[in-house]
């Protein structure tokens, strides 16, 4: 029996319908991603699997031992309270009865004398876990989050964006659901966290349902792709990157097909159109035909259009935008960066990758001159002008409707020295005359970030600062955008932590290393990512080979590390020399595994070998992340 049915599901906020009699099978374990357009009615479908819609008509049936949870996109303050006490909301009991037994129990086990309203809150706590047979639920919660790597009793409202959502999972998976929905769960995550995630979602054994624009994620988790489109869905049980492919194909196909279905009502307009004989003798079958061709056409609907946008050129800066040498700068005691130099020219399209917090934003101001740093040397180029995309929408007033926000009032804007009605530009970026006057602040999250992208690109720029430019849009018009920077003839600087997005449009990387420290690379994310892996493979493969330096008396601190080497059995010894080989076969094979279900015809050979290779790539990739981990268990005892 499938875990999730849905059955000629129909629903619809406005005209037209936004689900128009969708049926949908799910089983168990399966990961699906849910891919379309921004408002096509991905969230729309994941409320109504959730139940927190009801359809207009249609079915929609769950497993009875089914536990089902969701992630939302929205990320709460948090206020006062700890980790753990947001976290402890996932369970299906009173609000702050777990937090308050295991608060005021760790006092009690302390020695500390409870007050009579403590003494009377802890009661009702052990009381209300008794009845609901809940006695380990803070056990359970403590060692969710340790493995979650999240400080149980930190403040949740100082913890970073990602970690925050790092959090609201745990809420959701202290509930041990059996269906997981996900709403754009990689949404101002660092790499990082988004590779955490990542991690985490591919161990996760129930059945996964998500949204992302985040492709890489996309293509690392989905073994089944559900697009949502026009009211329609489409099933296509292939990874991301064939699901591509395909649609294409199918794309193309229904272009043909509607082209001859447009030709041949083109015909029998004709006919019916000829003189007073030809009506006499018309065959009346014909006419009931053409009147439902008619029909059948009136009822087509028109895929959506794409966004169209062009980035205004300003004056040329000059060749050199900004030069770095030994920069420094701290906040308070925490350093920010650590004798940092770079060379950034006009036409460099530079990438920023590092932890939220880390310090990139206050790159960029020493890039551009906001800000002098602590030390080092900073010389700018002449005749920068900056356009910004800020993640945080802060050039938005939610109070101004769209049109008020790019036009200031005005009716006309000159684009690239050509005149247009802002109207028409607002419709560029696709937005009907009906959401160009809606308050920003009723305007979808996709919908902001396109109206941030009109705003940035009505000003003559030759420097561009994007800042997570990638949240909440749709896969089509990312790709626009990556086709667009690369032709743009000013300097980028872009803050992402979208993986693709930074492998196709930067010509090279800045990457902060901790502690201070950034380096930069040529090339995107994978580049890096090369040198890095590189780098770690040689230092792997020169640990066991290294032969102790006995040139000088090492003093009792310095011998310590030797000692526990010596501790070392002889089985743990011949594993850690083992091991490179062993991490190098697992590699090779992963990217056969990976290779081969990449090939056309891998997703036709038959479900068994489709189960087969996959299967085996899930478990090469857990045996290669346990051999890393032992590896480094064995090298620190070494250390």
């Amino acid at each position: 029996m499938p875990q999730i049915s849905l059955r000629n599901l129909t629903f619809t906020y406005s005209s037209p319908v936004l689900l128009d009699g969708i049926s949908l099978s799910i089983e168990r374990g399966e990961k699906i991603g849910l891919v379309g357009r921004n408002g096509a009615g991905k969230s729309t479908l994941l409320k109504l699997i959730a139940g927190e819609l009801r359809p207009d008509d249609g079915e929609i049936e769950l497993a009875a031992d089914s536990v089902l949870a969701r992630l939302t996109q929205d990320v709460p303050e948090g206020g006062d309270r700890t980790v753990f006490e947001v976290a402890a909301d996932g369970f299906d009991l009173p609000p702050g009865c777990v937090a308050t037994w295991r608060h005021l129990g760790r006092r009690m086990a302390a020695g500390e004398q409870l007050d009579a309203a403590e003494t009377a809150a802890y009661e009702n706590a052990s009381t209300t876990l008794a009845d609901a047979e809940r006695w380990l639920a803070a056990d359970e919660l403590d060692s969710l989050l340790e493995e979650m790597s999240l400080p149980a009793d930190a403040q949740f409202a100082t913890l970073s964006a990602g970690m925050k959502r790092r959090v609201l999972l745990a809420a959701v998976m202290i509930r041990r659901p059996d269906v997981l929905l996900l709403d754009e769960p990689t949404n101002h995550m660092d790499i990082e966290s988004i590779l955490w995630l990542q991690d985490f979602l591919k161990r996760f054994e129930g059945t996964l349902i998500f949204i992302t624009h985040d492709r890489v994620f996309l293509q690392e988790l989905a073994q089944r792709i559900i697009e949502v489109e026009r009211g329609r869905m489409f099933d296509w049980s292939c990874d991301y990157s064939t699901f591509l492919l395909r649609r294409d194909a199918m794309l193309e196909a229904e272009a043909a097909q509607e082209a001859e279905f447009d030709r041949k009502l083109s015909e029998e307009e004709v006919w019916i159109r000829k003189g007073i004989k030809a009506r006499r003798t018309r065959n009346e079958g014909r006419v009931r035909a053409l009147k439902a061709m008619r029909e059948k056409r009136q009822e087509r609907r028109q895929k959506m259009g794409s966004v169209r946008m062009q980035l205004q050129q300003a004056e040329r800066s000059g060749n050199l935008v900004a030069e770095l040498e030994g920069v420094s700068h701290a906040f308070g005691e925490r350093t920010i960066l650590r004798e940092f130099s770079t060379l950034v020219m006009r036409g460099d399209r530079v990438g920023i990758i590092g932890p939220n917090g880390v310090g990139k934003s206050t790159l960029l101001r020493i890039l551009l001159g906001e800000i002098q740093p602590d030390g080092g040397r900073v010389r700018l180029g002449t005749n920068l002008q900056v356009a910004y995309f800020d993640q945080l929408r802060s050039q938005l007033d939610e109070t101004q409707t769209a049109r008020e926000c790019i036009a200031d009032g005005n009716d006309f804007l000159l684009i690239n020295d050509v005149r247009r009605h802002v109207m028409g530009y607002l419709q560029d970026f696709l937005f009907s005359p009906d959401r160009a006057h809606t308050r920003i602040g009723f305007l979808s999250g996709g919908e902001r970030n396109r109206l941030l992208l009109a705003k940035m690109m009505s000003k003559p720029s030759n420097v561009l600062v994007l800042d997570e430019p990638t949240n909440d849009l749709d896969a089509e018009t990312l790709d626009l955008l990556e086709d667009v920077l690369p032709q743009y003839q000013g300097t980028v600087f872009l803050v992402s932590h979208d993986r693709a997005f930074l492998n196709n449009v930067v010509t090279s990387t800045i990457v902060f290393e901790g502690d201070g420290a950034a380096a930069e690379y040529d090339g995107g994310y994978d580049d890096w990512q090369r040198v890095f892996q590189q780098r770690a493979k040689e230092a792997m493969a020169a640990k066991p080979a290294a032969k102790p330096q006995n040139t000088t008396v090492p003093s009792p601190a310095a011998t310590a590390p030797v000692q526990k080497k010596v501790r070392l059995s002889y089985r743990d010894q011949r594993e850690l020399e083992e091991l490179p080989d062993r991490i190098a076969a697992l590699e090779t094979r992963q990217q056969e595994l990976q290779n081969m279900m990449a090939g056309s015809g891998f997703y036709q050979s038959g479900a068994e070998r489709i189960t087969a290779v996959t299967a085996e790539l899930t478990q090469v990739s857990e045996d290669l992340e346990t051999a890393f981990e032992r590896w480094e268990e064995l090298e620190s005892l070494t250390n």
